[in-house]
């Protein structure tokens, strides 16, 4: 059952994440709420290793969860039912926009599905930031508010940001350090 249950999950999510794969994330969250077959530190990890490794990153993050879940097979399945959807509509769409891609009603649609793209992809960002840089237990255990902010975690984002906007160097680099921080400083 758990089978059909992943499929349906991530069929689902690869049919209605506009917007790539960071909008996957909302799903994946709603999907570990619901399920447990996963954490939200899970999902963090999920991130990480995907955007570190080749390929699409919500491709790589089903992949990751279903491996999570049920082993290589289950990684396997998961990345067929997320991929599933968009083989199934960019059929159909290719075959309709040939016909219709001048019309109004299409061009109205893909205006409209820019916000909600938009808006899955800042969710996704958000709630990776608050794994990434807010410690929630922490702060219930102490009450104190300083004791919410991962500070080093901070710190290293903040001087990731500005070195992507001022050196411009591949993103590589910035992954690799991060990852060497990580290790040096156990963040």
């Amino acid at each position: 059952m758990i089978w059909l249950s992943m499929f349906w999950e991530f069929f689902k999510t690869g049919l209605f994440a506009v917007g790539g794969g960071l909008a996957t994330l909302p799903f994946l969250y709603h999907i570990s709420e619901r399920t447990g077959w996963f954490s939200a530190e899970d999902i963090a990890n999920m991130i990480a290793i995907s955007e570190s490794t080749p390929g699409p990153l919500g491709v790589n993050m089903a992949t990751y969860a279903g491996f999570q879940a049920l082993g290589i097979p289950g990684g396997i399945f998961t990345t067929l039912s997320l991929t599933a959807p968009a083989l199934i509509v960019i059929t159909i769409i290719y075959a309709m926009l040939t016909r219709f891609s001048e019309s109004d009603a299409v061009k109205r649609i893909f205006y409209g599905l820019r916000p909600a793209s938009t808006a899955l992809i800042a969710a996704a960002g958000l709630g990776v930031a608050k794994v990434s840089l807010l410690d929630t237990a922490l702060y219930e255990k102490s009450g104190s508010l300083i004791a919410l902010f991962q500070w080093p975690a901070i710190l290293l984002a903040i001087a990731i940001y500005f070195g992507l906007k001022k050196y411009k160097k591949h993103p590589v680099l910035y992954i690799a350090i991060s990852a060497v921080c990580g290790i040096a400083f156990g963040l």
